[in-house]
């Protein structure tokens, strides 16, 4: 299997004009070395979260773009997501007076004192948990907080989840599922990064426990299937991920495009919009960043209409 690495800066932006790091196959598996979030300034609790981000070049460094040879504007790009393991022995997670949930910022400034930054480092413990004490104490449950396609005209931040994927924050883009993102422009140009050891569903204060990572991937193409906006496949679910800004917004793109899905099953809209009414679910993968994201789930056995 080969192993891509990043040659020279990562990547912050998600854009079609960067020159390929490498060309894949479909059917190619490859292993990739992710970085964190961080860019790894941070190692220590004791570390100055304002002097990471004056000397970092940027937020959440991206490999890529990986260049898909066959892939053309309109197809849908197959990401298997085979494993994921760490390759440093600790997790990093912080508060900062920039970023999180529950922290006034330029979207909603509060007549309040900005939060006191802090960072935690979690260690693995022998059982395989990230430990930072008794109680902040959390199982290894990887995945990648970015995965994106090239927008077919403009460069977008790194920090920004779009219709063709990025920062989404979604805890199922993980091990053992399938994520499926619209190509605009020919080759793809796909990125990834921001990996986590592990993340709640919202990503509540803007970080989760950042870890650098060696991926393992396989591409594969669907050839003219368009479609709008990332769908992810488990071995029991089909989910759909819609982002934006205000976060109602999101959760209808989402339900909207699980909606079309479950057509391509044989679903007539009004009967898919009553199912998912009574047997969908919904959650947050995050409530931070430039656009909310939300992701809609239907089991598979309903969505393709199998008799229970």
């Amino acid at each position: 299997m080969r192993t891509i690495e990043q040659k020279g800066a990562y990547c912050y932006t998600f854009n079609r004009y960067t020159e390929p790091l490498a060309r894949v196959k479909p059917g190619e598996e490859v292993q990739l070395l992710t970085e964190d979030a961080y860019c790894s300034l941070v190692k220590s609790e004791n570390d100055d979260l304002e002097y990471m981000r004056k000397t970092r070049t940027g937020s959440n460094p991206q490999i890529g773009p990986i260049y898909v040879e066959g892939a053309e504007a309109g197809d849908t790009l197959a990401v298997h997501i085979l494993d994921i393991q760490p390759t440093r022995d600790f997790a990093v997670s912080s508060i900062q007076n920039t970023i999180g949930g529950l922290t006034p910022n330029k979207h909603t400034p509060m007549m309040t004192e900005p939060l006191k930054e802090r960072i935690w480092i979690y260690r693995f413990d022998k059982e395989g948990f990230l430990r930072h004490d008794d109680y902040l104490r959390f199982p290894w449950k990887p995945f990648l907080g970015t995965m994106a396609t090239a927008p077919k005209l403009e460069a977008l931040s790194a920090l920004t989840p779009f219709e063709n994927g990025g920062n989404m924050d979604a805890p199922d883009t993980k091990p053992g599922n399938i994520v499926y993102l619209p190509v605009s422009v020919d080759g793809a140009y796909f990125f990834t990064g921001d990996c986590h050891a592990a993340q709640g569903e919202g990503e509540l204060c803007g970080t989760a426990l950042e870890i650098t990572a060696k991926v393992k991937l396989k591409f594969e193409l669907v050839k003219g299937k368009t479609i709008n906006w990332p769908r992810i496949e488990s071995p029991d679910e089909y989910m759909t991920v819609g982002s934006s800004r205000p976060m109602e917004d999101a959760a209808r793109i989402a339900y909207m495009e699980l909606i079309a899905l479950m057509t391509e099953f044989g679903w007539e809209r009004m009967d898919a919009y009553q199912a998912l009414t009574q047997a969908g679910k919904l959650y947050c993968a995050n409530m931070v960043d430039t656009n909310y994201s939300m992701v809609a789930k239907v089991s598979k056995a309903l969505a393709q209409r199998r008799k229970q």
